[in-house]
């Protein structure tokens, strides 16, 4: 039986991370996103996964340097102002780790990616919603998009490195037809 699961953006961030002047990191984050994933029953081993983010919703805590970033310099929100991934394969590797592998679009740009998946389990939460949550960790070279623009302090260094970390924690609710959702209700009203 197919299943389906819709993201919580309440209770989920994408975040990215970048060397600046290569001794330390700017940490930035997608402010609206969405995914759903369909598995067989609630095996995630099946999971046919897809994610889009709104690049006008990137926030680094600095106005100007994300006028920057979704600029034509880097993310060039204005003809781009989607980033989207669509998971091709997932692969199982025990004790609830998967690499999740697809293909992410940026700047109209599609490359296979791999990204380390970490299953935290299911839970129910108060509302008798199903939930699941994973950590989502891996890197990509910028270059590879088209997100070109460098610059060279005087001393020499690059500015922004071209490896990306992606660091994602996301929870997903499990969407229960009306049907099921009345036959559980009537017996959580029976117990």
């Amino acid at each position: 039986m197919k299943t389906n699961w819709t993201i919580d953006p309440m209770h989920s961030e994408i975040q990215f991370k970048i060397r600046h002047l290569v001794i330390s990191n700017v940490t930035g984050n997608f402010g609206k996103f969405d995914a759903g994933v369909e598995t067989e029953n609630d095996d995630f081993q099946t999971a046919k996964i897809r994610f889009t983010m709104d690049a006008n919703s990137i926030d680094t805590g600095n106005e100007q340097r994300d006028a920057h970033l979704k600029s034509a310099d880097f993310f060039d929100a204005a003809n781009h102002p989607k980033l989207t991934f669509q998971s091709t394969e997932v692969v199982t590797h025990g004790d609830n780790t998967f690499t999740l592998k697809g293909d992410l679009t940026i700047r109209g740009t599609t490359r296979l990616v791999e990204l380390n998946v970490e299953f935290g389990g299911l839970m129910t939460d108060p509302y008798g919603n199903i939930k699941a949550g994973f950590e989502v960790t891996g890197k990509i070279n910028r270059r590879d998009y088209g997100l070109n623009w460098s610059a060279v302090t005087e001393a020499g260094g690059l500015v922004v490195s071209d490896e990306v970390r992606i660091v994602a924690d996301v929870q997903f609710m499990k969407v229960i037809a009306e049907k099921e959702k009345l036959r559980e209700t009537a017996e959580a009203q029976r117990n």
